[in-house]
């Protein structure tokens, strides 16, 4: 018989939101696999419980080559727990590779329900949440974060980001290029925690405050796109559109298909949007 493997949210800030699951789960558990046993420590002792379990870290520096061990023990019958720093396995945190590899074995895999950045965020915002999507984390270099986020300039979701403090003024004034100055966000700074707090404006507001520098923990909420009106459906825009999804990786059958069906307009006319596009020839620069 296969083991059980679990994964744990914990608090993301207030040890006081730990579900009471997690004690239980922690003293039962074969082995335990965190993402810093240090942290793992410290929250054991608050919640006064003592794992009898094996002590393992789990952490992106050794998670390929830890998996194979805990599979193991997992397919030999053992209760395998996992807990990263903050938050659930898995969300911009170690534990995709275990989950998979344990099912891909036939393994048993459940979750104790914890605290969620993402979603706490959101429900602070003060913006729409019937529609959202995570992001993560933003790539660090410049060039690549603005691409990232011009790939998503039109998503009519609210988006949630992750994003560490002496980043957060280069990515907001990002943020202002790619989706415009006056998209409403929030920064959701330290949640649950002392210092909590939500400072919520349009993008450049946001970014102009972040400029003077910022501590803790940090996820951002950003509002999605209009709704686009007839004016702005241009052939030239339609074309720009299936040009960003072809530069995200979609084939520019399934990317038309994608834009007209946001649009409301016939697969034709976006399609001769975007041949038209293709046929204009490059206007040279004059001077000297």
């Amino acid at each position: 018989m296969t083991g059980t493997l679990v994964l744990a949210g914990t608090p993301i800030g207030d040890v006081a939101d730990a579900p009471p699951r997690l004690a239980a789960e922690l003293a039962a558990a074969d082995v335990v696999a965190a993402e810093d046993t240090r942290r793992l420590r410290r929250l054991t002792t608050a919640l006064g419980v003592q794992p009898v379990g094996r002590i393992v870290s789990y952490f992106e520096g050794n998670e390929s080559a830890r998996t194979p061990e805990l599979v193991e023990a997992l397919t030999g019958g053992s209760r395998v727990m996992l807990v990263t720093d903050a938050g659930m396995p898995s969300v911009s945190d170690p534990g995709y590779r275990l989950v998979a590899a344990a099912v891909e074995h036939g393994v048993r895999v459940t979750a104790v329900p914890g605290p969620s950045a993402v979603l706490t965020a959101l429900a602070l915002s003060g913006l729409p949440v019937d529609r959202f999507c995570f992001e993560g984390f933003l790539p660090r270099k410049a060039g690549e974060r603005l691409g990232r986020l011009r790939e998503v300039a039109d998503e009519r979701r609210t988006l949630v980001y992750f994003e560490a403090p002496h980043r957060l003024d280069a990515t907001l004034a990002a943020m202002a290029e790619a989706f415009g100055a006056e998209r409403r966000a929030a920064v959701c700074r330290e949640l649950t925690k002392t210092y909590e707090e939500v400072r919520r404006g349009p993008l450049k507001e946001l970014a102009a405050w972040a400029a003077e520098g910022v501590r803790g923990e940090i996820t951002v909420v950003v509002e999605g796109a209009p709704a686009p009106g007839p004016q702005d459906l241009t052939p030239a825009e339609l074309a720009r559109r299936v040009a960003v999804r072809e530069e995200a990786g979609e084939r520019r059958k399934e990317a038309i298909s994608a834009v007209a069906a946001e649009a409301g307009l016939p697969k034709r006319e976006v399609f001769d949007a975007v041949v038209t596009a293709k046929n204009t020839p490059l206007e040279r620069p004059t001077g000297k």
